[in-house]
């Protein structure tokens, strides 16, 4: 499990993807999240905007990424 520690009060799912190490750059981001392979809290997220916030839980391709403050 992949911890991403928020600086500000949220962080952006393609944003949190490439911290995370997960993909190699914005354009795979926006790739892979309009495929469906990303969800959010159990549900396949399509908008590489979408906030996350503390608490939040990110699978994608056998990992897990948790958002912390």
């Amino acid at each position: 499990m992949e911890v991403i520690k928020l600086k500000d009060e949220f962080i952006k799912l393609g944003q949190a993807l490439k911290a995370a190490g997960c993909v190699e750059s914005g354009l795979e981001a926006k790739i892979v999240i309009k495929e469906g392979q990303v969800t959010v809290n159990g549900e396949v997220e399509y908008q590489r905007g979408k906030k996350l916030h503390e608490g939040d839980i990110v699978t994608f391709d056998g990992e897990i990424i948790k958002i912390e403050k």
